[in-house]
């Protein structure tokens, strides 16, 4: 309620990632969401991700097994909320969801990506599942490595949004967050809660305000 207030969204995420393979904890996954979006059936600010990043060699067809089972149980309590199913290999292989898309509606297919870490490869992979029809959302990305520190690369982020924008493509930045790493947004010094100002951010996170904002402040 108080996200809808301020204008925004809300996504409710199933953290796939040490367990692999979301069909793991599959019971569990649907006790969540069938008790969550009973819960949230009235807000249409909530965008539902039910399998962050699958890994581990986790196949196309074992994510869409998983989806065809939890996908109907947030239907059962809202018809028309938006729902992020995400891909293989951390969610990258777009590509592989593109040649086989499921069958549902109001569905968005999650992409991942490092600037520091995923370069060109990854960047026509998304153009191409993206003139494939595939309706893509980028639920998380950072300038950083992948593994969310090392150094930041403002010249590889700015192809990346190019590339977003010019196909309409939506994306969440990862983190907002004072951790002593290349991807938090405020620097590790930081220790307020709010009020934050320019000279609080990280080198992340002075280039997210100046993509989101438009500014130009040094």
């Amino acid at each position: 309620k108080l996200a809808q207030e301020q204008d925004l969204y809300v996504i409710v995420d199933w953290h796939i990632l040490s367990d692999g393979n979301p069909n793991t904890h599959l019971k569990e996954a649907k006790a969540f969401f069938k008790k969550i979006s009973a819960r949230l059936k009235d807000y249409d600010n909530v965008l539902y991700e039910i399998c962050n990043e699958p890994n581990g060699g986790t196949s196309w067809q074992q994510i869409r097994r998983y989806a065809n089972k939890v996908i109907p149980i947030i239907r059962k309590n809202d018809a028309d909320s938006v729902i992020i199913v995400g891909t293989p290999t951390w969610s990258q292989d777009v590509e592989k969801a593109a040649k086989k898309p499921l069958k549902q509606k109001n569905l968005l297919y999650a992409l991942h990506f490092y600037a520091g870490t995923h370069k060109k490869d990854l960047r026509d992979s998304m153009i191409r599942a993206s003139e494939a029809g595939l309706p893509i959302f980028v639920s998380e990305f950072g300038i950083s490595e992948a593994s969310g520190n090392g150094t930041v690369n403002t010249k590889e982020a700015n192809r990346w949004i190019a590339a977003l924008d010019k196909r309409g493509i939506s994306y969440v930045a990862w983190n907002l967050s004072n951790k002593d790493e290349a991807c938090a947004l405020l620097k590790s010094s930081c220790r307020k809660t709010s009020n934050f100002s320019f000279k609080n951010l990280s080198t992340s996170g002075k280039w997210l305000y100046r993509l989101l904002s438009g500014a130009s402040k040094s």
